[in-house]
């Protein structure tokens, strides 16, 4: 605790998760001058500068404000907090391609906003850590989807073979700002922080030179926009717990969820409820991507958090366990990246080096992420692609293109040349004995 660069933020923290833990009916009154407290800014700065980002609306960015002075830039936000001046500003729309081809709206707050989101978060968040149910992986501290997918694993292998696959319709943009500042005013009732959260909700979005007010949602890409997201869905969580708990255990990674039950039967009276609790927050499921799996055997599979879960005959004890692999959309996915590095003709004024050196950082960071699993068929299968792409890119930039890429550039060894391979990477898990 003591080696902590923020130490005293950190006790605040532990002292706010444990008074909210002792009392789940304690509302917290006094924390607005904990957001502007000066260890508090720092500690959130340090956290934004290392997340990096875009600039917002006003054109900052980090490194002007290094530059600039932080210390001047922390002491102007903490006099603006403390006074009643600060305004956030509207965040900057853009959009980034899903793997389906649809567009994802990202919104990007200013630097400023950054921070003092960061801070409110910082002050916020373990009140209601301590109210989050275990079924909630997302953005939480201290948990990730791999628990989530292993948590997933465990329950269909002990006999939950029926799933509701669950998708939210547009999560993000539909959450009900009016019923989302209710559900925080269960545990703050400090009136300024309350007045914080709302301003940043009614914000608003710049898109294509015009100012849009937001009446419903929470622009993803904001700091503080993952914990609204949970404490909204928490109330999900909380009332299938109390009362649902029979039909099937819930599993959720922000708006991400699955329902495994044992019987058909309750799959089916499970996804009613779960439209029932989702029509009272004003959400509703998408009428083509919800569906229910029958895993019984390896019949169906379905996506979970860039994985494919399935379960597959083990050779040795004869019997079906549920194993994961990067999904078709994963797998798309990362075939797209790979081909933006080498395919386009701009690539070819780049050394191969250059490339392969691009290339890792993608590999790398996509196989950290999927070696958690059953993946070894799949890393194989992008090893080839990543061989078969750089043998083109050879052959277009010596203008030896067409058949006999292989061949011609067999004597290459890009492995030597330090291209990160995939295969030989996956952790089993201990307990799974099928092959992946």
């Amino acid at each position: 605790m003591a080696n902590h660069p923020f130490a005293k933020a950190r006790e605040l923290q532990r002292a706010l998760y444990r008074a909210a833990k002792r009392s789940a009916t304690r509302r917290f009154h006094a924390l607005y001058d904990k957001v502007y407290r000066e260890d508090i800014l720092r500690w959130a700065w340090q956290l934004v500068k290392a997340n990096r980002g875009a600039a917002g609306i006003d054109g900052q960015t980090l490194a002007e404000i290094e530059w600039q002075g932080v210390d001047a830039f922390l002491a102007e936000l903490a006099c603006e907090l403390r006074e009643g001046r600060y305004r956030p500003l509207p965040v900057r729309r853009v959009y980034i391609p899903k793997p389906d081809a649809r567009l994802r709206p990202l919104g990007i707050p200013a630097v400023r906003d950054r921070v003092v989101q960061a801070a409110l978060k910082l002050v916020i968040e373990p009140i209601f850590e301590a109210d989050f149910q275990p079924c909630s992986y997302g953005f939480r501290p201290k948990r990730s989807a791999h628990q989530a997918s292993e948590a997933v694993r465990q329950l269909a292998n002990g006999g939950y073979e029926w799933v509701v696959d669950a998708d939210i319709a547009n999560y993000f943009e539909t959450i009900n700002h009016e019923k989302l500042l209710l559900l925080v005013a269960r545990r703050i009732s400090d009136r300024r922080v309350l007045k914080l959260i709302r301003q940043f909700l009614k914000a608003g979005v710049l898109e294509e030179g015009r100012i849009r007010r937001a009446t419903t949602g929470t622009p993803q890409g904001g700091v503080l926009s993952p914990l609204l997201a949970n404490i909204y869905l928490n109330y999900l969580d909380r009332l299938w717990l109390k009362h649902c708990a029979r039909l099937g255990e819930l599993v959720r990674y922000a708006d991400d969820l699955v329902i495994l039950c044992r019987r058909e039967q309750d799959a089916r009276t499970a996804w009613r409820h779960l439209e029932v609790i989702l029509a009272r927050l004003d959400l509703t499921l998408h009428p083509e991507k919800t569906r229910l799996v029958n895993l019984h055997a390896g019949r169906e599979g379905f996506d979970f958090l860039g994985f494919h879960h399935r379960k597959v005959r083990s050779w040795r004890w004869r019997r079906y366990y549920l194993l994961r692999w990067p999904s078709a959309r994963a797998m798309q996915a990362v075939r797209d990246k790979i081909k933006a590095i080498i395919g386009g003709r701009e690539a070819l004024n780049r050394g191969l080096e250059e490339v392969i050196t691009e290339l890792n950082s993608i590999l790398r960071g996509w196989g950290n992420y999927f070696a958690m699993a059953n993946s070894a068929r799949k890393f194989a299968a992008v090893d080839r692609y990543v061989y078969e792409k750089l043998c083109l890119f050879l052959g277009k930039k010596h203008g030896k293109a067409g058949r006999g890429w292989r061949e011609r550039w067999r004597h290459v060894n890009f492995y030597a040349m330090g291209l990160y391979r995939l295969s030989g990477t996956v952790r089993w898990h201990k307990t799974v004995h099928a092959t992946g």
